[in-house]
């Protein structure tokens, strides 16, 4: 393993934490059943929202291109 295979683990459990950490009031069964008519009507984030929301955005772009270096790389 080289370098790039280590940022990769790191990046990638970065973003799992980012991902896990968003906050969503959304129920899957209101998707599906039709009951919850706002369902993708756009919302504002704010604050530490925002921040993880932009950062998962970062992490999954950077994941994309070490994975891309250290596929060349080997």
């Amino acid at each position: 393993m080289n370098w790039a295979d280590y940022l990769v683990i790191v990046v990638s459990l970065l973003l799992v934490g980012a991902v896990l950490l968003q906050h969503s009031n959304d129920d899957i069964k209101d998707a599906f059943s039709g009951e919850k008519s706002e369902l993708f009507k756009n919302r504002k984030s704010r604050g530490l929202e925002l921040f993880l929301v932009r950062s998962s955005f970062v992490l999954g772009i950077l994941l994309f291109a070490l994975v891309i270096l250290s596929n060349f790389l080997h």
